[in-house]
């Protein structure tokens, strides 16, 4: 798959979507390009003295329906056309399950593990003073992507406090509780995948309890989605991380597993004796549920001729390619997008934000419960829509989406000026 370019996957699902909703080309040719894109380089003082320079991003695709909204990743693998395609992906999360954001995504070319604690918040102060201008409350709220987490977003609050002269919490989610952010953050993208995953079974006359579950990826999205699946009943057969994945068709015990990752180690020094296998390997297990939650590109046109999941539950943005996702669908796997099974996170994020700006906050049984309305809502819309068009899952939620973009478009008046 080399030469893959993530962003004519969402050029691809725009114009599908918009013509299922019979738009012209001059309807919706707007929201096919980002409104603002920056390339910005992050020079950070090393621990021996050296003078490091880091290529940075910060890109908002959509701002139609509220302030832009995403994360922050930092991967070696980060380039332009990833952050855009991220964002892009934002902007339809954001409208599928009805909040009132656009979207934008941030990320800096780095392996966060190879710095130390002093580089990595060095670096990620000088990145929030380069997109300074661009980010704030009410214009791009950032927010933890692969390789951040809520410490990075307390370094970015601070930073970003610091340059405005007063305390500015809302303008990043995902922070620590102590520094305004919210119960239940920290779980919420794998609840989110979790009650999509039950909802989707639910309509397959599928139970969670006793289903076979493979899961790609042990960070945050990963982790917790197992736990919580594996807590409903749900039996993890698999796991694994950028070291490899382990494999019990009988069921892995997963609270030995959670404790060995949360350690931060990975799993090809968890002591099993467990079947050793590849990350391949594991999203062609022959399993109920399948959650890719690692990074894009994972089913793909070499791969998906082997994948024998009944169901795939996107936990990771993008992990499935177009053409892909057309022969899944082809053969009857039901696959439940990831602009609605990850948004769970953004969801909380908006809860977040919503706590901040009040100065008033909820508790976590409160924020799970709001969080459980928005995704079994949204998952009904995104059922009901492939139902009456007879597409599939991916394209109803492109469908619902699109059209809600558009119009914010239309009800504002067209372009400007």
């Amino acid at each position: 798959m080399s030469g893959y370019n993530p962003y004519d996957n969402v050029l691809a699902v725009i114009d599908n979507a918009a013509k299922l909703l019979g738009y012209t080309q001059q309807e919706y040719e707007q929201i096919k390009f980002p409104e603002r894109e920056m390339k910005v380089s992050v020079p950070v003082r090393m621990d021996d003295g050296s003078v490091k320079v880091f290529e940075g991003f910060r890109i908002q695709h959509s701002t139609l329906r509220g302030p832009a909204k995403g994360g922050i990743r930092f991967h070696p693998d980060v380039d332009v056309n990833e952050v855009k395609a991220l964002a892009a992906w934002m902007t339809f999360k954001c409208a599928v399950i009805g909040i009132p954001y656009g979207g934008a995504k941030g990320g800096i070319a780095v392996d966060p593990y190879k710095l130390s604690k002093t580089e990595l918040k060095n670096l990620t102060r000088r990145y929030t003073f380069m997109i300074a201008p661009v980010i704030g409350p009410e214009t791009d709220i950032p927010a933890p992507d692969v390789g951040s987490n809520a410490e990075v977003m307390g370094w970015i609050m601070d930073s970003y406090s610091m340059l405005m002269g007063y305390s500015a919490p809302g303008v990043v989610t995902g922070k620590p509780i102590g520094l305004g952010g919210s119960l239940g953050r920290g779980d919420a993208t794998g609840r989110g995948v979790t009650i999509t995953t039950q909802n989707l079974l639910g309509k397959l006359g599928m139970k969670l309890e006793g289903a076979s579950v493979a899961v790609q990826g042990m960070g945050n999205v990963g982790s917790v989605s197992a736990r919580l699946i594996s807590e409903a009943g749900g039996k993890i057969v698999a796991v694994s991380d950028v070291s490899g994945g382990i494999y019990d068709p009988e069921g892995l015990n997963f609270k030995e597993i959670l404790a060995h990752v949360s350690a931060r180690k990975l799993l090809d020094s968890y002591e099993t004796k467990a079947k050793r296998i590849g990350n391949q390997e594991l999203l062609c297990l022959p399993v109920d549920v399948l959650i890719p939650a690692a990074l894009e590109n994972q089913i793909n046109i070499d791969n998906v001729d082997k994948i024998r999941a009944k169901v795939i539950v996107e936990g990771a943005n993008g992990p499935t390619t177009v053409e892909a996702g057309e022969a899944l669908n082809k053969r009857g796997v039901h696959v439940a997008p990831d602009i609605l099974a990850n948004a769970g996170g953004v969801a909380v994020s908006y809860f977040e934000w919503v706590q901040n700006l009040q100065s008033f906050y909820w508790s976590e049984e409160e924020v799970n419960s709001k969080l459980q309305v928005l995704m079994d809502n949204a998952f009904k819309s995104v059922w009901e829509t492939a139902e009456e068009r007879k597409v599939s899952l991916r394209t109803a939620a492109y469908v619902i989406a699109v059209k809600k973009v558009v119009e914010a478009l239309s009800l504002r008046g067209g372009i400007w000026p």
